[in-house]
């Protein structure tokens, strides 16, 4: 079955995957980790595109970003997929690909699920026994949230002004949200419907983006929950 076109409309967020081939590594080193924070600094300015959130692992990134124009996000993903694969194989004196395929992204629904996405991206690296706690990942954009470090890569979304009346409010509000963590079932959403590409919220919320486009939002009947498939790779 032919895959369907990725969606991406402007103004609302989208959660992003991009995976190493066979599961390689994307990074061998914190230069080439530097490297591509640089790249999604530069293109995301250029292509209009806000980072929320990201974290950068080994063979995998996450991102949770806002494009202004729909044309935004796809151009900088792949003005910067492009540049760093020239870097790396230069770098590390190699040839072929190093992204398996396309990346993978979906709409989510802000008041829902991005907070929570926020929350997934940031316990990545102890999901995968990397850190005890997320603060102790310098390679994603936890520290900055709870105002251990200033990121000049990350764009607060208004929902997480929302969490307080200042830095400090908002950075502890923040700190509890992902010390609490996430239920399985909730994580199993935010993982399949990024790797599928489906919108993730509410009924009403699919609707509404539904009119705006002749492309299949959902699997099947909204609010259908999503099924892990045994034989999907799933990251982190």
């Amino acid at each position: 079955m032919a895959r369907q076109p990725r969606l991406t409309v402007a103004g609302y967020p989208h959660h992003v995957i991009q995976r190493g081939n066979d599961r390689q590594p994307i990074v061998r080193d914190d230069v080439d980790r530097e490297r591509l924070l640089a790249l999604w600094q530069e293109h995301a300015q250029t292509f209009k595109v806000a980072i929320h959130a990201y974290v950068i692992m080994d063979n995998h990134f996450h991102l949770l970003v806002t494009p202004e124009t729909d044309e935004g996000l796809p151009q900088m993903m792949q003005a910067v997929g492009r540049a760093y694969v020239r870097y790396f194989n230069l770098r590390h004196q190699r040839t072929g690909t190093l992204w398996e395929g396309r990346y993978r992204s979906n709409l989510i629904e802000s008041e829902r699920y991005l907070l929570a996405c926020m929350v997934y991206i940031d316990l990545n690296p102890v999901r995968a026994g990397m850190v005890a706690q997320p603060a102790d990942f310098k390679w994603s954009s936890h520290r900055h949230c709870i105002g251990q470090v200033s990121d000049k890569l990350v764009t607060p979304h208004a929902l997480f002004w929302g969490l307080g009346n200042t830095p400090f409010a908002r950075e502890a509000a923040y700190a509890e949200l992902v010390q609490t963590g996430l239920a399985q079932a909730e994580k199993d959403r935010l993982t399949q419907s990024a790797l599928s590409g489906w919108a993730l919220g509410s009924a009403d919320f699919v609707g509404q983006l539904q009119q705006s486009t002749s492309r299949r939002l959902l699997p099947g009947k909204a609010g259908r929950p999503f099924k892990m498939t045994p034989t999907e790779s799933v990251p982190n």
